[in-house]
């Protein structure tokens, strides 16, 4: 067929191009877009995450995690060593470990005993030493008491013989002494001279010694005792103050809740006499 048996409508079907399906140009339109949105998504995203902002907490929290996740680990290694040792050795060295474990706890346990044995002897021998401590500073003050070394108060008497004719002998206040001794009393003093066991008392003209120290009337003597049983035991009928009245010397006797009896004595070192201990 030649070029002139060509229509007019076919020449015109060769012009145009073949026909589209349908949604064909609407695809090939919508995919340069949809490329271009799903390239900008990701390019925001990749600028959100870089560079990283990190802050300070973050980085605590997140070493902190570090450190607990690496110790966790080396624990339960070695537990995994320890538990696999154990289980791949043989029943004779399980039962030599228990024994072992048992050997130790019993020593442990005989150690605790004989601590808290030496922790109680050591109480105990602190509270006897302490107690024996105050027994002996109790009973040295008694003893100094005794000895005139130490000043002493407490309830007693005080009787003030007035002597104004001279009349008054040493050895009327020695039984003076010697009553008020038998009544209990437990410390002396006679016008500011300390009265102990070997007190002696001698006439000097007109006045008394009492242990070589001169005293003169009126006499006081300060006494330290009961004092319901020290001034009866002055006032039996033939007693002391019936005595001194017969030499017409005046006696007044006065009870007090608070005696002071402070004069003192030179503790005096025996010549012969010494403990039986050293």
């Amino acid at each position: 067929m030649s070029n002139h048996d060509e229509t007019p409508e076919n020449r015109l079907r060769k012009e145009l191009p073949e026909e589209v399906p349908v949604g064909g140009a609407s695809e090939a339109v919508d995919a340069p877009q949809e490329q271009r949105s799903e390239l900008t998504g990701r390019q925001r995203l990749a600028k959100g995450l870089w560079p990283p902002r990190v802050t300070r907490a973050q980085l605590i929290v997140a070493l902190l995690l570090f450190g607990l996740g690496f110790g966790l680990a080396v624990q339960v290694a070695s537990n995994s060593d320890g538990d696999s040792a154990l289980r791949g050795a043989r029943q004779e060295d399980l039962v030599r470990i228990l024994d072992e474990l048992d050997d130790r706890t019993q020593r442990l346990e005989d150690e605790k005993q004989g601590l808290e044995k030496q922790r109680d002897e050591l109480e105990n021998s602190s509270n006897q030493a302490e107690e024996a401590r105050k027994q002996t500073v109790e009973k040295e003050k008694q003893l100094g008491i005794l000895a005139g070394t130490v000043a002493a108060q407490g309830p007693g008497i005080t009787m003030t013989i007035d002597d104004t004719k001279g009349t008054v002998e040493a050895d009327m206040l020695l039984d003076a002494i010697q009553e008020l001794r038998a009544a209990g009393a437990e410390a002396i003093q006679v016008n500011g001279v300390r009265v102990v066991a070997g007190t002696y008392l001698t006439d000097s003209g007109n006045s008394v010694s009492v242990d070589g120290n001169k005293i003169n009337a009126p006499y006081r003597f300060k006494v330290i005792g009961k004092p319901q049983d020290l001034e009866p035991a002055l006032n039996i009928p033939g007693g002391v103050v019936q005595t001194l009245e017969k030499e017409q010397a005046t006696v007044t006797i006065e009870r007090s809740d608070k005696i002071v009896v402070d004069a003192l004595r030179a503790a005096k070192r025996p010549d012969y006499a010494r403990s039986s201990s050293q």
